[in-house]
């Protein structure tokens, strides 16, 4: 019973996950390939395209408020019921998408009311990955906290990929039909898949962790002042920890399809398959990583994948501009599905152990989503805006990816690794620190 119950916790906790994200990265496919035509018409299809991104950063902006409101649910009155919430809220704003009229149609109302539905997404989106990660995490075995720390992370990329196959799919029609109704088919079909997700999270009870905080009383009264005051160092570390594992993600995942159809010669089809084939390798390697960081530690994991990407960012160009849908595959796998994975599968893993259960939730949503806004959603903005500057050169966009790294070294240095402890002892520790701090 107990294999059952923890079985069906993990399928809660990817499945909410892979649906949000899936609704989510729908919107930064479609803004490289449609919003730039018809929602944000301009005279310069470059300053279309980057009017798109901006409009995909700001959701990204808004997230930390959305990690604030839910996050606050979540430490006071449980995990589960903040989840159903974020899930309905995305789901919502999803579909609305799908049915919302052109520029040509309603003109200036179009994007305005593309870019309200856009910052839903993100506060409901802002609220979910820290409850879908404590989900799993907190009723992990201490052996086995890693593993079941990269299965919501897991959701991010079938998120994904099924975006990216549900727009492969619809690429395959005539350019008109794509243009007039192709691209509204995933953003309507994502209300079955919020159905199904709703259904799933119904049958799970609040984690142990929640239930032990209720037993004893110490439920914070408001999370975001207890987290400000004695864990803004680990907000601070899990906001530089979370910058090498965005932006890059972004540029392999998002800026790519845009940058590739546009100053290369390769086809949509050819830059979404990539992007699709990339994604499922990383969805496959990152309980491997998970798993390994049981053995190894997360710091080590996410220490080496970081040096990795460093390295790689002016090889993945070079690859890319080879001209070969072969080498355009390659950089991508290497990138978003090998290098990439040890470093998403650990993190949410390694800032669960360095926050007090009681603001666990605002303390990981925060650092998590003010990382996401910094440098997650600006990255597509950021790189295209310096090809705008630079002449169309990647140079600057492969240093960018460089700065992550290194800015993400620095935070993670400060990082204590705690595999080989249970969440409880960690807690002591952690609330003996609040006790000296109020002291």
């Amino acid at each position: 019973m107990e294999k059952k119950k923890m079985r069906r916790v993990l399928v809660a906790s990817i499945v909410g996950s892979a649906i949000e994200w899936f609704d989510y990265f729908l919107y930064g496919t479609v803004a490289a390939l449609v919003f730039n035509q018809l929602f944000f018409v301009t005279e310069d299809p470059a300053f279309g395209t980057l009017y798109a991104f901006a409009t995909f950063a700001l959701a990204f902006l808004i997230r930390p408020f959305g990690g604030i409101i839910f996050s606050h649910i979540g430490d006071r009155i449980g995990r589960k019921k903040t989840l159903v919430l974020t899930l309905s809220l995305m789901g919502i704003s999803t579909f609305l998408m799908g049915v919302l009229p052109t520029y040509q149609v309603i003109g200036i109302w179009a994007p305005i009311l593309l870019i309200t539905l856009r910052l839903i997404q993100g506060i409901g989106l802002g609220g979910e990955w820290g409850g879908a990660l404590l989900l799993a995490v907190e009723y992990a075995p201490k052996e086995k906290r890693g593993l079941f720390g990269s299965v919501p992370q897991m959701g991010v990329t079938l998120g994904m990929l099924m975006g990216t196959i549900a727009l492969s799919i619809m690429t395959l029609l005539p350019e008109g039909s794509f243009m007039t109704w192709g691209w509204r088919v995933p953003f309507l079909l994502s209300a079955m898949l919020v159905i199904f997700g709703l259904w799933i999270r119904k049958g799970i009870d609040e984690t142990p962790s929640f239930k032990k905080n209720q037993e004893q009383g110490t439920v914070a009264k408001l999370p975001i002042a207890d987290t400000l005051r004695y864990h803004w160092k680990e907000v601070l570390i899990a906001i530089g920890a979370k910058v090498v594992e965005t932006a890059p993600f972004y540029i392999f995942g998002t800026f790519i399809v845009s940058y590739a159809t546009s100053n290369l010669s390769f086809t949509e089809t050819n830059a979404l398959n990539a992007v699709t084939i990339g994604t499922i390798i990383t969805t496959i390697m990152m309980p491997i990583m998970g798993a390994l960081s049981d053995k190894i530690g997360r710091k080590p994991l996410y220490i080496g994948g970081t040096i990795l990407m460093a390295l790689y960012a002016f090889p993945y160009f070079w690859l890319i501009h080879q001209g070969s849908v072969a080498m355009l595959m390659l950089a991508t796998i290497i990138g978003l599905g090998i290098i990439w994975a040890p470093i998403t599968a650990v993190l949410g893993t390694m800032f669960s152990e360095i926050f007090s259960a009681k603001v666990r939730y605002t303390g990981i949503s925060l650092g998590y989503q003010i990382g996401a806004a910094l440098a997650g959603g600006t990255a597509p903005l950021v790189a295209t805006a310096l090809l705008i500057r630079f002449d169309n050169s990647y140079v600057p966009v492969a240093l960018y990816i460089i700065l992550t790294a290194v800015i993400s070294l620095v935070a993670v240095s400060a990082v204590k690794d705690r595999k080989a402890q249970d969440l409880d002892e960690e807690e002591e520790v952690l609330q003996t620190s609040e006790a000296k701090a109020t002291t």
